[in-house]
């Protein structure tokens, strides 16, 4: 346990609600409440149990004047969120009683704390590693059910147990290396390039087992880019009002309709989806138009998929064509949409031939067809068809960075053993492979990142 002033913060949401939450954390959380607590038959807080919780009033301390009604709960350390003694004030969820309470708790000793910081002392007291601090924060800001599940799972520990094992026996083999070439005359077990090979081949192929659902693992985290392209008039809005089950982008018959980027998140099977309709690409003298087109090409070029429309009921155009080149070039995966299927076709596909027609759905917007194909077929590009919420996935790009590093090292150090038989050498490259791996749990990361890290956190948590 390290030790820590007091801290205070609203771990509510500002605005109006049934209740509110002060939180406070450190050694004299319970004394700073205390002092200005009054209970029924003006019992303190002194005696209160662990684990429970008191009803009475908070008062302001120079006047003896009554704030709020409060319910007010202990949890004693170590056993609470920070790993000190935290006491939560239950108050009505008005502004001005919240921040009155609030301000009373701070004027009797406590500090305001900063973003993230109960979530840092429960890191900082040993309670929690790095990535479950990290992973508490995705579970506030999930957006489907999956991503919350992937988020609870890893806050219990997933990523730890998995990496922990490996840096206990990557520790273990830097000992007998060390030990070998340090007490030769010893009667130790020798450690020789092969031994060492054998071991760092095993570790190398759990490395890759983790990073294999890196990708579609920050897509359950982070959301699936996914941007509507096409010329003017080809369903896009169409296409976005269709899976939002509402009308958020305005449709007309009149091309250059839609003159800016919209941007919606939907829920397509537990996958979060950013999904971005774009201003029509086509040469134009309105400026307006003009900024949009721009736009919309920027959004092609971050996006993780482009869905592609085109009119079927109408031949392909130069403006068309010029579209599909730049979507070929951009290297993305891509999906594309024969819209209108509901009228005459006039598209032929040796027209499309150069791009990938596996990929190729027809749909009438009008009437729904080919929307639930659509959304299968974005299941099967990026996750095979199926999002299981139970599989263990890296959502985090620090934490996929790390591990890049860390399998880096393996390969260097793989490559000394081959071409020297150096065990010595190899050792510094397995040292830093250790090091890299702890940085997901927070063993060896600086305290600078770590500061980086919380302070992206939500204020109260």
């Amino acid at each position: 346990m390290k030790e820590f002033d007091t801290i205070a913060a609203i771990a509510t949401p500002p605005g109006e609600s049934g209740i509110s939450i002060i939180r406070v954390s450190g050694e004299n959380s319970l004394e700073i409440v205390n002092s200005i607590f009054k209970g029924k038959n003006n019992r303190k807080l002194i005696d209160i149990k662990t684990y429970s919780m008191r009803y009475g009033f908070i008062i302001e301390k120079s006047t003896g004047e009554c704030i709020d009604e409060v319910l007010v709960s202990f949890m004693k350390s170590p056993k609470s969120y920070t790993g000190e003694d935290v006491v939560e004030i239950n108050c009505h969820g008005g502004i001005i009683s919240t921040h009155k309470v609030l301000d009373e708790v701070i004027k009797c000793g406590a500090r305001l704390a900063e973003p993230g910081e109960f979530t840092k002392r429960a890191f900082l007291n040993g309670r929690i590693d790095l990535s479950q601090a990290e992973a508490v924060m995705d579970i506030i800001t999930a957006k489907t059910e999956v991503s919350m599940k992937s988020a609870l799972n890893q806050s219990s520990g997933s990523i730890s147990r998995k990496i922990n094992p490996i840096r206990e026996k990557l520790l273990e083999l830097i000992a007998n290396i060390e030990a070998t070439v340090d007490y030769p005359e010893e009667d130790l077990e020798e450690m020789t390039s092969n031994k060492v090979s054998f071991e760092v081949k095993n570790m190398l192929k759990e490395i890759d087992e983790i990073l294999k659902g890196a990708d579609e693992g920050k897509i359950i985290r982070d959301g699936l880019s996914i941007v509507i392209v096409g010329k003017p008039n080809v369903g896009k809005s169409s296409l976005l009002n269709t899976f939002m089950d509402e009308n958020r982008a305005i449709v007309t018959d009149i091309p250059g309709t839609t003159r800016d980027v919209i941007e919606e998140y939907i829920n397509i099977n537990g996958i979060p989806v950013k999904m971005i309709d774009t201003a029509g690409i086509r040469d134009t003298d309105d400026l307006v138009e003009k900024i949009g087109v721009e736009k919309s090409k920027e959004k092609i070029r971050q996006s993780d998929l482009i869905i592609f429309m085109l009119d079927s009921s109408r031949n392909l155009d130069r403006e068309d064509k010029e579209i599909m080149d730049y979507v070929k070039v951009n290297g993305k995966k891509y999906i594309i949409i024969l819209n209108k299927s509901d009228l005459d076709n006039k598209i032929d596909l040796d027209c499309i031939k150069d791009l990938d027609l596996h990929n190729v759905i027809k749909t009438s917007l009008k009437s729904g067809e080919g929307v639930d194909k659509l959304k299968d077929l974005i299941k099967k590009l990026f996750f095979n068809g199926e999002v299981k919420s139970d599989n263990f996935f890296i959502t985090n790009t620090r934490h996929k960075e790390a591990l890049i590093k860390a399998k880096k090292s393996f390969i260097e150090a793989l490559d000394v053993l081959k071409n020297t038989q150096a065990i010595d050498l190899a050792s510094i490259d397995l040292r830093n492979a250790w090091s890299s791996l702890g940085e997901i749990t927070g063993d060896t990361l600086e305290d600078d990142i770590i500061n980086k890290i919380f302070s992206k956190f939500c204020l109260g948590k």
